[in-house]
């Protein structure tokens, strides 16, 4: 079950079977995505990232000020070559 923006998502392991749910919509629907090759996946999570204040504002949310940033990093970093 895919989650919605209004979902907080509170333990890695939430964090872990959202991921994986992300991956299998992709695996049923990936070609109804808008990105939906590395390429354009990776610059639209740059772009989101950079300009995810405005995101958490239009929800009335407030962006995490003390996220744990490197945790994400780190996992996307490990993500290129985890097996």
């Amino acid at each position: 079950m895919l989650h919605t923006p209004d979902d907080e998502i509170p333990t890695r392991t939430e964090l872990a079977a959202f991921i994986s749910d992300l991956h299998q919509d992709y695996l049923q629907r990936g070609d109804d995505w808008e990105n939906h090759n590395l390429d354009r996946f990776l610059a639209a999570l740059a772009a989101w990232v950079g300009n995810s204040d405005a995101w958490y504002q239009n929800f009335g949310k407030e962006l995490p000020a003390n996220g744990d940033w490197t945790f994400f990093a780190r996992a996307l970093r490990a993500a290129t070559a985890y097996e």
